[in-house]
């Protein structure tokens, strides 16, 4: 496939898979479909479209912002220039606080922060059927988009999002949470222009820029999680490479006491799980 080939030239990972995914787009059928049946014609109008995302793709611009949405956790999300996209590592947190919910049909209410699309909180509302939850991000776009997620997912009814600086503009009435989730930025400035294009080309900055050592949101983050977190409440945070000592100094200077570190399916220390500490 022509499609393919011009992938594989730009060091596109999973040519293939992102090629057909491309040609089902422009299809408006599966990819599972386009699969079965790969003699499925293509009219000039179609050929010429899918080139146009060829071109995108071959850019580095990645598949999920070409095509506008990305599954995690089985559900399908829309992410757009405002939104990071949402990874398979950051299932890791999910399954975090999943496994330490008793009782999943109990009325818990949950804090993200910085939440993007939105796909922290969505999931877990998804699993926890009687739970509430408040997302919060600085940018107005992406809480758009979080919102516009929450009603494809019939979650609207269960979730509110808010524009507010971490923890500034929540009311003092909503705290304390059951569970806070939070997937700060936490790339050094330095390390941002070295990554993949897929990610430094695309990604919003101000979601991945983590101050020089990439440990800035920690520093404003822990002090204040004693505050909104219940005595029996859960916190679960997503760090980077590294980062695991330093983040646990934070937390437990700010009365919190380590529960668990948990490794993301590349075995990297990924999430931190804090408890209040009594």
């Amino acid at each position: 496939m022509v499609v393919k080939q011009r992938l594989v030239e730009a060091g596109v990972d999973n040519p293939r898979l992102d090629a057909r995914l491309l040609v089902a787009h422009v299809l408006g059928i599966s990819s599972t479909h386009l699969f079965s049946y790969p003699e499925t014609p293509l009219n000039e109008v179609q050929l010429e479209q899918i080139e146009k995302l060829a071109q995108r793709r071959a850019s580095r611009e990645p598949i999920a912002r070409i095509l506008g949405q990305r599954e995690f956790w089985s559900l399908n999300f829309k992410v757009d220039k405002s939104t990071l996209v949402p990874r398979p590592d950051s299932e890791t947190l999910v399954e975090a606080v999943l496994g330490r919910i008793q009782n999943k049909n109990s009325p818990l209410s949950i804090l993200d922060l910085g939440t993007g699309s939105g796909c922290l909180l969505l999931a877990l509302l998804s699993e926890l059927k009687s739970a509430s939850g408040l997302g919060v991000d600085l940018s107005e776009q992406a809480l758009k988009v979080a919102t516009a997620n929450a009603k494809h997912l019939d979650l609207q009814d269960r979730v509110r999002f808010q524009r507010s600086n971490w923890f500034e503009n929540i009311n003092e009435k909503e705290k304390p949470f059951n569970i806070i989730i939070s997937n700060p930025p936490y790339i050094s400035n330095n390390e941002i222009a070295h990554l993949e294009p897929d990610v430094s080309n695309f990604d919003p900055y101000v979601a991945l820029s983590g101050g020089d050592d990439g440990l800035h949101a920690y520093r404003q983050l822990m002090p204040k999680m004693q505050e909104f977190i219940a005595l029996d409440g859960i916190i679960a945070v997503e760090i980077g490479m590294d980062q695991a000592l330093d983040v646990e100094s934070y937390g437990a200077s700010s009365g919190l006491q380590l529960d668990q570190i948990l490794k993301d399916i590349a075995e990297l220390e990924r999430v931190l799980v804090f408890r209040p500490r009594t």
